[in-house]
């Protein structure tokens, strides 16, 4: 199952990122081959929050999301027209924001940032498994 969004940007974009994500989870949920913890629920808003929030601050124009799932685990797909590839900062405690990419690594199960023709794509799986998988637990 997937969906894609288109976000212009403005006031309340990121709210509707995660309304959006909120209501494909439970058009997935009713799906009875796709249980879906609230953990996973939880961390796909937290998930779209961080980076439709990332694309709108860096990026100019419009962003794309992309929302996937299966049975091991939701993809959120966000398109941005920066090219700039993001790179997670060394933990800071003392540091005030900026700490998205920080939380998005810690909290998927797999993240790929790609270049595309025009701007990047970054993609973050979320496991549907209520433990974390050895790959998320080392980060």
């Amino acid at each position: 199952m997937r969906a894609g969004y288109a976000l212009d940007g403005e006031d309340g974009c990121i709210a509707a990122a995660r309304h959006h994500a909120i209501a494909f989870l439970a058009q997935a949920h009713a799906d009875p081959h796709l249980p879906i913890p609230a953990r996973a629920r939880d961390l796909t808003q937290l998930v779209v929050s961080e980076l439709v929030t990332n694309a709108l601050k860096y990026a100019p124009g419009p962003v794309l999301m992309e929302l996937r799932i299966n049975a091991h685990a939701v993809d959120v797909v966000v398109w941005d027209s920066d090219p700039t590839v993001p790179t997670a900062r060394a933990a800071d405690p003392d540091r005030i924001g900026q700490h998205g990419l920080e939380i998005v690594k810690a909290v998927t199960e797999d993240l790929f940032i790609e270049q595309e023709p025009v701007g990047k794509r970054i993609t973050a799986r979320i496991a549907l498994s209520d433990v974390p998988s050895d790959t998320a637990a080392r980060r």
